[in-house]
């Protein structure tokens, strides 16, 4: 059985995909890393850029607030009018002239909503609730209110125990709402101590960071602003985030705030940075994939164009194997496969030379073995038929003597066989008739023959003058008592033809059966030994003669020959 190989192409193709698979692995993992490192860097820039922006659009408006309670601050006119005692008309023309001018000015020109408030310590002044202050700031609205509302409120007494002073704070509900207010207190123009008033701008948180998309909370981003002093109060807050993720899945950004003790904190989680890591994910083991795809298609189309000789030489040496020396490569060109090629048809070239040099020999020295073996049967066999018939002449058997010239004459007719080894099944019986003629002249009726040949093998070509050796013996052997019957058959058996020559007469020991052929010997069975011979020199060690007899019970005689399709020359009719 051949086993299976695969050729020595694809062999080296297949450590070729190999490096071309790690390869484009490597590759892709680098070209990978670099892009998140990219695409983190960019959405670490854009955050950086929108802190950046957060800061300036906080700083300048908080400047804006800072220039509005300067102003207030500054302007005498303003603080005359808030010490002004006098008539409830007088009060009224004052703080229209003076005070809601000077407090409504700036909030015209602030772009954002706000509050500003005014606390106060002169009692005759008209005040001005406003909105409600636990409201959110919808619009821009001021505040005229007397310093008792904030008197007894903790911020309040820290601030005014401080030496601080034009400051941001979160106060009241400022925490809640999301709001922050600049206070200021406001100091008499005469002694510059005295204090007569109190200034609070409160404005939105949101309105100060200002456009929030370069922060989407919704994916994840927080936005913090905390007091450099009191790090753990968060002052405002966009986004929700636990400490422990803090401490993991997230990027802290700061950003200070000139002139203040503020910070931005921006918290951006991992996932945000490698957002479109999957899609770049997928784009690169796409191109991965096509590479390998089109480095194997190339490596195979190699592997097939360079494989082709390799087949064709691999052909060759199988049909080298099994005998065929007549076929020979001729490649183009000039390479290793070029000169493998012709040392091949050379050394297939000698080979067959000497091997139809050995053949001839074998067969010339064969035929002639066969030819010498034939030419020892048949004067044999006519030595003893002469001898018979010289004793019937000396007894006067003119008749007999007639009949076993004829017969003699039909058998070597069907022996002769026009010079053929091979003769048809039913001529190689005829034969053997023949010669039972030519034996019933000289024993009359004191043996029986039954002959047993299958129709469907009577045209099967068989190697002559197999069986008369055989029945012959009998005659000369086998014979015990006044008759002797003899049972010749011939039978298919899978591929084989299995002739049968039985007898019932004395039977051989064991120990003769084994020197009749054993090499060498020449004594008594001759004729076996000869047909045996025969058989394996033109079919093989595989066919051949059997012998089986019981002493003193018979013997029985098999012949195989393997059943052939070759043509015989057609055997000779017997007239």
């Amino acid at each position: 059985m051949k086993r299976k190989y695969m050729p020595f192409t694809y062999k080296m193709l297949i450590p070729y995909l190999i490096l071309v698979l790690v390869t484009d692995m490597i590759i892709g993992y680098i070209s990978y890393n670099m892009l998140v490192q990219s695409r983190t860097e960019m959405a670490e820039s854009n955050i950086r850029t929108g802190m950046e922006q957060a800061r300036n659009n906080i700083r300048y408006q908080m400047d804006e607030i800072q220039r509005m309670s300067d102003t207030l601050f500054g302007s005498l006119p303003f603080q005359r009018a808030l010490q002004t005692k006098g008539e409830p008309y007088e009060i009224y023309l004052v703080m229209l002239d003076e005070i809601v001018p000077q407090i409504t000015a700036p909030l015209k020109l602030f772009g954002n909503s706000i509050r500003l408030l005014l606390y106060t310590v002169n009692s005759d002044l008209n005040l001005v609730s406003g909105d409600d202050l636990n409201a959110p700031i919808e619009d821009s609205d001021y505040y005229i209110l007397p310093l008792e509302e904030i008197e007894q409120s903790e911020w309040y007494r820290t601030y005014r125990n401080s030496e601080l002073d034009n400051i941001w704070l979160q106060i009241d509900t400022d925490q809640r709402l999301g709001n922050i207010s600049h206070i200021r207190k406001l100091v008499s123009y005469s002694d510059y101590k005295t204090v007569i008033g109190y200034v609070r701008i409160t404005v939105p948180l949101d309105d100060l960071f200002g456009d929030f998309a370069t922060f989407p909370v919704e994916e994840g981003i927080v936005l913090a602003l905390v007091d450099s002093a009191d790090p753990a109060t968060v002052l405002y807050q966009r986004g929700e985030v636990s400490e422990t993720q803090l401490e993991q899945d997230y990027l802290r950004l700061e950003e200070p705030i000139p002139g203040t003790e503020f910070r931005i904190q921006t918290f951006v989680p991992n996932a945000y940075l490698t957002k479109d890591t999957l899609k770049l994910q997928r784009s690169i083991l796409t191109v991965c994939a096509i590479s390998f795809a089109g480095m194997s298609l190339i490596g195979s189309m190699v592997a097939r164009l360079s494989g082709r000789k390799m087949a064709r030489i691999v052909r060759f040496v199988r049909s080298f194997q099994e005998g065929n020396f007549k076929k020979r490569i001729a490649f183009k060109g000039n390479d290793e496969f070029v000169h493998i090629a012709d040392a091949f048809d050379v050394m297939a070239g000698n080979i067959q030379e000497l091997i139809d040099r050995v053949y001839v020999q074998g067969i010339q020295r064969k035929q002639a073995e066969l030819e010498a073996l034939q030419a020892q049967i048949n004067p044999h066999f006519l030595y003893n038929t002469l001898s018979a018939i010289s004793s019937l002449a000396n007894l006067g058997e003119t008749e007999k003597v007639t009949q076993m010239v004829q017969g003699l004459s039909r058998f070597y007719r069907l022996t002769l066989n026009d010079g053929q080894a091979i003769t048809p099944l039913r001529n190689e019986i005829r034969q053997v008739q023949t010669y039972l003629e030519i034996q019933r002249v000289k024993y009359a009726d004191s043996f029986q023959i039954y002959i047993d040949v299958e129709e469907d093998i009577q045209d099967m070509p068989v190697m002559k003058l197999i069986l008369q050796p055989f029945v012959e013996n009998v005659f000369k052997h086998a014979w015990f008592g006044d008759s002797i019957a003899i049972r010749i058959s011939a039978v298919r058996s899978g591929d084989r033809i299995l002739f049968k020559v039985i007898d019932n007469g004395i039977g051989i020991r064991l120990d003769r059966i084994q020197s009749l052929f054993a090499p060498g010997e020449q004594t008594g069975g001759y004729g076996i030994k000869n047909v045996d011979e025969r058989i394996k020199l033109r079919y093989g060690e595989e066919y051949g003669v059997s012998i089986a007899s019981i002493y003193g019970g018979g013997t029985t005689v098999s012949i195989a020959l393997p059943i052939r399709e070759e043509a015989p020359a057609e055997g000779i009719e017997d007239n």
